[in-house]
């Protein structure tokens, strides 16, 4: 029987490792964009992983007696080709997806399937062959060895793609050098066969194909700026006078391309209306945002009000690009800090009279900031006569307003006034503002109407007021608490239904 040397025993099966784990945490990341980064993504991407791995396993240990040290290169060229192919098909595969009518819930199944569900099997099969072949003797001692190695390479591949490689390239750069490593790994397993000089040239041939595809798959055509971050997609975009921060393609922010700070979106108007809530807006003097987005809600702010300001964003690349793109740094009644929200609310011992929670995105909603535990801390960070503005992604009514009613209930159950506010007459899923406040006594739609007229703020705000909603039945929706939070299954209804998102004020 063919033996391969331990040494290229080891390589190879700690090589198909780092691929296989690699490709795992990639694949989250090139999913969540469609069908969002809930539990249901990860769910799906880690049982179809294991499955497929699981199957590999088994078939490759039915035929590990027929075994040889070409079958193995010829099983990671496989794998670097399905790999490579992903470049080109992954988009296609995803957008199909949709239509199949599985429902939100089950819909990250498919693609997970048919993107990784190959490659991953096509691994699965290195690790008996290697066994089968390896020139040890003793099958107990060769099999602990192999799926030792196979664990040390799976533990690298999680490491290096988690912590370098998708923070630092692009989706279709870390599919190109995991495809390389296949191909590597290819080659490693013919050293010393005469089939050597053939693996080498297949592999190089397909290795120059791969940098092709990654040199022009992983352009952004009219892209001022788009990377991978440790917790997303960003891109930036310019259009019409406009640039665009679009964080796991869906818009977050905007800001003229001119330098005003007037607003191209609407929703962001409506953080100004704890202005008219105040009985004296001058008390407004300290302001937090948690979640930055393009910083247009900090940079209108600083322009209009002498206030001290704080930001808190978690992702440092957002904030390097608000600095660098969206002028950020130009605001020095601003401080910004690098930090997951409800961790700097608890560790500041500062209090606000303004708190604007705009980190909540439509398939992404940290449930950590949801929650009666965490508005309970935002609570006690604001001042008497403090509010807070919750910018939420939901519907209105039916079943895609579940978050928003579930957040509203929550909210409720802290402050003693909350208001909701639509952002569109479109019934699609939108910006919804809740306004809460300590204030005991209601503060009436026609008093904000009368303090808008008589208060100068900045914005003329009467037709916001206007848009002011019923209080929301909220007997079929959860408070949200620390222990249960199923804010997955509160949005899962607007997965896969239009977000609408509307501009209000003309360019100055």
């Amino acid at each position: 029987m063919e033996r391969i040397p331990v040494d290229q025993v080891e390589a190879a099966v700690f090589l198909s490792g780092v691929v296989s784990m690699a490709l795992e945490i990639l694949a989250g990341r090139m999913i969540a964009p469609e069908f969002g980064s809930s539990v249901y993504t990860w769910g799906s991407v880690i049982g179809v992983f294991m499955a497929a791995l699981a199957v590999g396993y088994h078939k490759g240990g039915e035929n590990a007696r027929n075994a040889t040290r070409r079958s193995v290169s010829v099983i990671f060229l496989g794998a670097a080709l399905y790999i490579a192919l992903l470049m080109l098909l992954s988009d296609r595969i995803l957008l199909e997806s949709r239509a199949l009518g599985l429902g939100p819930r089950f819909a990250p199944l498919v693609p997970a399937t048919l993107l990784f569900g190959p490659p991953a099997l096509l691994l699965g099969y290195i690790s008996p062959y290697a066994a089968q072949l390896s020139d040890t003797d003793v099958k107990g001692e060769a099999s602990g060895r192999v799926y030792a190695l196979g664990t040390a390479g799976s533990i690298v591949g999680t490491f290096a793609a988690t912590f370098v490689l998708v923070p630092l390239l692009a989706v279709n750069q870390v599919l190109g050098l995991l495809a390389a490593v296949s191909l590597l790994s290819a080659v490693v397993s013919s050293l010393g066969t005469e089939h050597l000089g053939r693996t080498t040239a297949t592999s190089a041939v397909s290795l120059a194909a791969v940098v092709v595809l990654v040199f022009v798959q992983s352009s952004s055509a009219g892209a001022v700026h788009a990377t991978q971050t440790p917790y997303q997609e960003m891109e930036i975009r310019d259009s019409d006078g406009v640039r665009t921060l679009y964080l796991d393609d869906q818009a977050q922010s905007a800001a003229y391309t001119n330098g005003s700070t007037v607003y191209p979106y609407r929703y962001p108007r409506y953080f100004h209306l704890p202005f008219l809530y105040a009985d004296d807006p001058g008390q407004i003097d300290d302001v937090l945002f948690v979640g930055a987005g393009g910083f247009s809600g900090p940079r209108r702010f600083d322009d209009l009000y002498n206030l001290s300001i704080d930001v808190v964003e978690i992702d440092p690349e957002v904030v390097s690009a608000g600095k660098r793109y969206f002028n950020a740094s130009e605001l020095p009644n601003r401080s910004i800090h690098v930090a997951d929200g409800r961790r700097f609310l608890r560790n500041t011992n500062q209090t606000y009279d303004l708190v604007v929670l705009d980190a909540y995105r439509k398939a992404s909603v940290p449930f950590h900031l949801t929650t009666q535990e965490f508005l309970r801390l935002v609570h006690s960070r604001t001042s008497e006569d403090g509010a807070v503005v919750a910018n939420l992604i939901s519907g209105t009514d039916g079943p895609t307003s579940r978050f928003y009613r579930s957040e509203y209930r929550t909210m409720s159950q802290v402050f003693t006034q909350v208001h909701s506010y639509r952002t569109s007459e479109a019934d699609y899923a939108q910006n919804i503002e809740l306004v809460a406040t300590k204030q005991d006594s209601e503060v009436t739609e026609r008093q904000l109407l009368d303090r808008n007229t008589d208060r100068d703020i900045g914005l003329n705000l009467s037709s916001e007021v206007r848009t002011r909603l019923p209080e929301p039945d909220t007997s079929d929706v959860p408070v949200l608490t620390d222990d249960r939070a199923p804010v997955s299954r509160l949005t899962e209804p607007m997965l896969g239904t239009r977000y609408t998102i509307e501009g209000r004020e003309p360019r100055r």
